[in-house]
């Protein structure tokens, strides 16, 4: 187990996951965002199914920065209930995972 975490979120247009993306990484709140798109969701809100086109990120990051990069997102997100998912990553290339932790210490 690593203290490295992947957080999935989506924004509603390129722009706004790019800007994200940018404040992420400038801020050391991320290593590497991947911004990928568009994608077609599917989702129920307000008691329908509904589809979006949405952008979709994968934020590279440590467990301790989470609580921040959420706060981050949510703060540059326009969507009410923001999909923000962290996954633990349970192993991987080691330099890798330590330029990981390297790029997102205070």
């Amino acid at each position: 187990m690593t203290d490295a975490i992947v957080i999935i979120c989506t924004f509603p247009e390129e722009n706004g996951a790019a800007c994200c993306a940018d404040a992420l990484v400038a801020e050391r709140l991320a290593a590497c965002v991947q911004v990928q798109g568009p994608i077609r969701s599917t989702f129920r809100w307000q008691g329908a199914v509904d589809h979006a086109t949405e952008w979709y990120c994968q934020v590279k990051t440590s467990r301790e920065r989470y609580p921040a990069v959420e706060q981050r997102i949510r703060a540059l997100h326009p969507y009410e209930t923001p999909e923000i998912i962290a996954l633990p990553v349970i192993a991987g290339n080691p330099a890798y995972l330590r330029w990981v932790g390297e790029s997102v210490a205070e």
